[in-house]
């Protein structure tokens, strides 16, 4: 458990891509007894589509994408409210309309997706994100795995969190607000204690020019000064 634990940290601080990051948790979670997982990522704020890392089939995957499932799906919506993670399964009621919920359930466990447990991710940012393992019964080996490993299962959801935000969220996005490619430089070098003065001979424009940049990131941000659109910037931009 600890070196499969510790390959996973591993492979995530090396910043993969998308099917290196799936591949790193599926291995990890195949160790636990776990061999089915989804990690959906609803941003929030700017145009960008909800994303979905997951080893669930790929017919579903895309008829979920396709549907927008993620603004009905009872789990997700469980998710929304839930304080920490929580056991689900087809046919036990999740809060939500009952019809709603048995037809989509329904669907899911053509697919073998019938019961699971999910973890609802706050990090501050303005974002939904949840991480679910799944399993396409009531296997007696998925509920200990589940049981015995949660707290391991809320540290991998929030270190996968991390790692996959970094690779989905677009640059130039500081919390869900799309700056212009030169306000982010900007308020990139001033994160790094650097003077418009500076900024400006950097990047050969006038300093006048450059505080024009910062003012436009600060009103986008909702902030009044710039040690304020500083720490949002940091905050935002902030890896392991």
């Amino acid at each position: 458990m600890h070196d499969a634990f510790q390959r996973f940290v591993d492979r995530l601080t090396a910043r993969p891509d998308i099917t290196s990051l799936g591949d790193a948790l599926g291995e990890a979670l195949s160790t636990l007894d776990i061999h089915s997982y989804a990690y959906l990522l609803i941003p929030a704020g700017v145009r960008v589509a909800t994303c979905l890392i997951s080893n669930y089939p790929p017919a579903w995957k895309a008829h979920y994408l396709a549907s927008r499932y993620e603004a009905i799906d009872p789990v997700i919506l469980a998710a929304r409210k839930a304080l920490r993670g929580f056991a689900w399964e087809a046919g036990v009621d999740l809060g939500q309309d009952s019809e709603s919920e048995r037809e989509f359930f329904e669907e899911a466990a053509r697919f073998g997706i019938r019961r699971g447990f999910t973890i609802p991710i706050y990090d501050g940012r303005p974002y939904l994100a949840a991480f679910t393992v799944a399993a396409d019964a009531c296997h007696p080996r998925f509920n200990r795995a589940v049981e015995r490993y949660e707290a391991a299962l809320q540290l991998m959801a929030a270190l996968f969190h991390r790692a996959a935000r970094r690779a989905l969220v677009p640059d130039r996005v500081v919390d869900g607000v799309a700056l212009a490619p030169r306000e982010y430089e900007c308020l990139a070098w001033s994160a790094k204690g650097k003077t418009a003065w500076e900024i400006s001979t950097m990047l050969g424009i006038s300093q006048r020019t450059v505080v024009d940049y910062l003012e436009r990131a600060k009103r986008k941000l909702g902030v009044f000064s710039l040690p304020e659109a500083v720490a949002r910037f940091v905050a935002a931009t902030s890896g392991f």
